[in-house]
Formats: C-alpha cells, structure tokens, sequence
C-alpha cells in the first residue's frame, strides 16, 4: 500500500514540471474524453506510445508509473471478465454448456481492459509532476469565471489539494499500522477473503481516528494562522504561459485530434487490414 502513486509528486527537473499546471489540467481533461473515442488498436497503440513520451520526457522511471496500474488490476480484470462472458456477437468462438465466448466479446473485453489502464496512467502523471499547490492554483485559475455566480472556487481547489495531498498520507498511516497489528500477532495473509475482510477491521478503526485527528489539526493549523477562504489573496508565484506551453498544448492537440479524425473519417485497422488483402 505505500507503493501507491497517484497522489505523490515525483521531482525532477524536467519540462514537463515547470510547464503551466494550468496546461497539464486541460490536457487531463482533453485526454480522458480523447481516450473514451478509441475504437482501433492502431489508436490504443498510439496514445501509449504518446504516455511512454511523456513518462520519458518528464525523466520518471516507467515503472514508477506502472505501478498506478497494480492498484487497479482487480477492477480491470472483474469488469474485463463480465464483458467477456455476457457481451453476444454475431461470431461464435467457444461454446460449453451454458458459456458462450463471442469474437465481440473478446474484442471488448480487451479493449475496456486497455481504457482503464490508459485512464489510469496518463492522469497519474499530473500528481507525479505538479506539486499539490501549483494544482490548487491551476483549479482556481481554470474556475475562476464561477467566481461570477458566487461559487466558493479557492475553498473547492483547496479542498481538492488536500485531498490528494491526504492519499498518501493515509497510505502510510495504514502500512504503520498493519506493521503494529503485526507485531502483536494480526494475521493479514492467511485464510479466505472474508477472513481477510474481518482482520482489516482492527486497521480500519485506528485509521478513521487518525485521518480525523490530522484533519482537525489541519483545521487547528489554519484557524490559528488567521486563514480566510474568503480573502482576496496575492500568490506568491503568478502564473504565465510560456512558448513551450504552447507549443506543448499544440502538440496534444494534435495528438488527440487524430483520434477524432480516425473514429470519424480513417480507420486505420480498415486500412492496415487492407494493404494486407
């Protein structure tokens, strides 16, 4: 469990890290829409030759990154394993007793399997190269215009901030205690799954009372400080968009829009297939 990235900001000095946060969150967003229009291989193929480019550039090692894809397995393969079974085709693979395996199946289990992973890799690498205060500013900055209608923008960015801030914390507060239930005899590894269930309850509770006791000192902190989500505040570092952010934003515009052109005008299993024939 404290090998959970998502959440943790990864330093190196990279162009990735001093580009404008406010970039990297439109590129998230452009992302994950881009990344739920993929219908080919070709395409799943490209954006995570896209990923590894950016992984490469931004200096993390990969497996760094793989690691967001180890705390997800589970999902993958539960959600993989019911589109196999229960999606019906028109071509017929396997057959027995009451299990039946369509080619339609099997094309969308992998295809779900490899959008899940890809909506877990790319958005990790925004906690891995930008630090939670540059997020809060970036949110404030991008929702800003709520402000018109009287939306509390600062309180939901710095909420947002501490939230991811707060995961792994959390993660190391429950390996400590896993690691003292231990010493006293807890048994985490052995027996069925509702056995495993039963002993993560003596973690559950010390870790609810422990994430409560840091908020209210969190809370305790800022009160005593004079913090005001209401003040009109200065930053200390103001936000600028540079050439290489526009070239960066131009870059995954580019990326993304091939995605669209493909799903809509190309095809490019259609045409690889073709040259083949």
């Amino acid at each position: 469990m404290d090998k959970v990235v998502f959440g943790q900001y990864y330093p190196t000095d990279s162009v990735i890290h001093r580009m404008d946060p406010r970039i990297k969150l439109l590129a998230i967003i452009l992302y994950i829409v881009t990344v739920f229009f993929l219908v080919d291989y070709v395409m799943y193929a490209a954006i995570f030759l896209f990923v590894l480019t950016i992984t490469f550039i931004a200096k993390i090692p990969f497996k760094v990154l793989l690691r967001t894809v180890r705390t997800i397995i589970f999902l993958v393969l539960i959600t993989s394993i019911i589109n196999l079974f229960f999606t019906t085709g028109e071509e017929l693979w396997v057959e027995w007793k009451f299990i039946k395996i369509y080619r339609e199946g099997v094309e969308h289990a992998i295809k779900l399997a490899l959008r899940l992973i890809l909506l877990m890799l790319f958005p990790s690498l925004l906690t891995l190269t930008t630090t939670p205060m540059e997020l809060t500013d970036a949110l404030e900055s991008l929702m800003s215009p709520l402000k018109l209608i009287k939306i509390p923008v600062h309180a939901i960015a710095l909420i947002m901030s501490i939230a991811l801030r707060m995961i792994p914390i959390l993660m190391e507060e429950t390996n400590k205690i896993m690691l003292a239930q231990k010493a006293r005899g807890a048994d985490f590894d052995t027996g069925g799954a509702l056995k495993k269930a039963k002993a993560m309850i003596p973690v559950l509770v010390p870790l609810f009372v422990g994430a409560f006791r840091r908020a209210d000192e969190l809370a305790l902190a800022m009160d005593a400080r004079c913090y005001s989500s209401v003040a009109k505040r200065t930053k200390y570092k103001v936000m600028k968009l540079t050439v290489k952010d526009l070239v960066a934003s131009v870059v995954c515009l580019a990326v993304f829009s091939l995605v669209f052109l493909n799903k809509y005008l190309w095809g490019f299993d259609e045409m690889i297939l073709a040259l083949f024939k």
